[in-house]
């Protein structure tokens, strides 16, 4: 309301009942999605999470209320559990440096690339490894890196070495194929952050004296840290649930959080204890998570 030449003149209500019933109808196109993941996401998970405190019966799925810490008790007091959640873990972290590590620059590059068709090219061929069933790409990695593979094939001809190197069937085959398979979700996150920092900011810092390096590691790298985050969490999400490349590559030596639940749930039939050991997995998701959120507020200046 305000006074005009002594008239009183009333402004239209910022907020109206109106706007407030439309702003409610554009919720129903959130609807469907929301159904499906109630359906098929929260109520199978709470199910699973909720039979991890039942008793392990070999066979029997059935959730009842007698609730017990067995399970989990058993994950933590034996070795071949608890060091494969540290396994997992450690796993998850080498993985996702070394992707931050090679992904970084390439995604640099595409983001940096203005030239349309050079642009779409470089996008092509990151992502066209991901048209690739995981399967069919792992087969190739053990084409490539077995005894008789390409790799240690090339060595013996060129007298470079005698026997075989020991690239497959342990922690190093695993990492490399967790690197093949996630280093694409890590360039993917990058791209858009690195290509949202305006070039006018590192021409600041180049016309105030900064190298091209220093205006590199204080300018772009600090703006750049959202995506780095976001792609770390990522890829150790994907790594540590990850059951193919383990198996495949690990030859179910290397010992890690899924292939557990698959001997637990497929093979025993102890769908109790497999469910301990895959809430001990989520909940090890959480925690990075948790790490994710704090990290993104203390490059941000404590902003949340």
């Amino acid at each position: 309301m305000s006074v005009t030449g002594g008239r009183i003149a009333l402004r239209r209500p910022a907020f109206s009942v109106a706007e407030a019933f439309g702003g409610f109808r554009l919720w129903w196109l959130v609807l469907p999605a929301f159904l499906f993941f109630l359906a098929f996401f929260l109520v199978p998970l709470v199910s699973l999470l909720a039979i991890s405190f039942n008793k392990t019966v070999p066979g029997v799925v059935t959730l009842t209320t007698a609730f017990t810490l067995d399970n989990f008790e058993r994950i933590f007091t034996r070795s071949i559990y608890y060091s494969s959640i540290l396994r997992s873990i450690g796993i998850g972290i080498v993985v996702a440096a070394i992707a931050l590590i090679l992904g970084y620059p390439l995604a640099y590059l595409i983001a940096k690339t203005e030239h349309p068709g050079r642009n779409t090219l470089l996008m092509i061929l990151v992502l066209s490894s991901m048209q690739l069933d995981m399967v069919i790409r792992m087969y190739g990695l053990m084409v490539l890196m077995g005894d008789t593979g390409l790799i240690n094939s090339a060595l013996i001809w060129a007298g470079l070495i005698h026997e075989p190197l020991p690239l497959m069937y342990n922690t190093f085959g695993v990492v490399v194929g967790l690197v093949q398979v996630t280093l694409p979700f890590m360039v993917l996150s990058l791209i858009g952050i690195i290509r949202a920092i305006h070039p006018s900011l590192e021409e600041a810092a180049r016309s105030l004296g900064a190298s091209r390096a220093e205006a590199f590691r204080k300018v772009v790298l600090p703006l750049s840290m959202p995506g780095i985050l976001a792609g770390s969490l990522l890829v150790f999400a994907l790594s540590i649930s990850s059951y193919v490349v383990p198996a495949l590559m690990g030859g179910w030596k290397v010992m890690v959080l899924p292939i557990h639940i698959y001997q637990q749930i497929a093979e025993s039939g102890r769908w109790q204890f497999g469910a301990a050991v895959a809430a001990v997995l989520f909940v090890t998701s959480l925690i990075a998570v948790f790490v994710y959120h704090r990290a993104a507020v203390w490059t941000s200046g404590g902003r949340t």
